[in-house]
């Protein structure tokens, strides 16, 4: 999923299939679609399924689950046909080598101000890639908020590493910088209202990112 030819974008909390094709369109490497129901961004099985057939082959539909069993996701998988989950609650190694056995491609969240903290990567030998973020907030994701990338750097060193929270335009270069990722992960600072994005500010982020290359972040 992750490679060492380029930085790996992420544009998550998308609701709407046009959207969705025009993030895949401007150079997005995978979509997320959450399955949280006290998110505002919140998706159907329906609305999900057309959101992943209006993608490229070429790019990942990410499922993205807070503390759910392995049924539920199991279900949306096959129905959506997700390229891949994001588990984003306390979930077990165990659930995620279950999941894995079925030949899902789990990328596990770790938290700077939570459990799983970021240290504890290595409890979760079968996940695929670690998005690494703050934890605070009132809803599981970044909450649009800043924090210490840098204390991402050292996890990433020996474990595929994606980044997120508060990350934007304006400031992903700095945070490239002293986290030194695999991959990015965006959703809040690039949307008109939760859930729809501005396309303008997307193109913005993946045009900074791809200016940043492997040898320039030490990726």
């Amino acid at each position: 999923m992750l490679d060492d030819k380029k930085i790996f974008i992420k544009i998550c909390g998308l609701t709407d299939p046009e959207e969705a094709a025009a993030c895949a369109e401007l150079g997005a490497d995978a979509i997320g679609l959450v399955f949280h129901e006290k998110s505002p961004r919140h998706l159907s099985v329906q609305g999900a399924a057309e959101i992943t057939r209006a993608l490229p082959k070429t790019v990942i539909p990410v499922g993205v689950f807070v503390d759910r069993e392995d049924d539920f996701i199991l279900e949306r998988v096959r129905a959506c046909r997700l390229g891949a989950v994001q588990l984003h609650g306390r979930e077990t190694p165990a659930q995620v080598r279950r999941l894995a056995l079925q030949g899902i491609r789990v990328i596990k969240a770790l938290f700077a101000g939570r459990s799983p903290g970021l240290d504890r990567a290595d409890t979760f030998p079968e996940a695929a890639a670690f998005l690494a973020e703050a934890g605070r907030g009132k809803l599981p994701g970044g909450n649009a908020e800043s924090w210490d990338w840098e204390a991402a750097k050292k996890p990433g060193e020996n474990h595929p590493l994606i980044l997120a929270g508060g990350l934007s335009p304006e400031n992903v270069k700095e945070a490239l910088t002293l986290a030194r990722p695999r991959g990015v992960d965006i959703s809040s600072l690039v949307e008109l209202k939760p859930g729809r994005k501005d396309l303008t500010r997307v193109r913005a982020f993946i045009k900074s990112v791809r200016n940043m290359t492997p040898e320039k972040s030490n990726f």
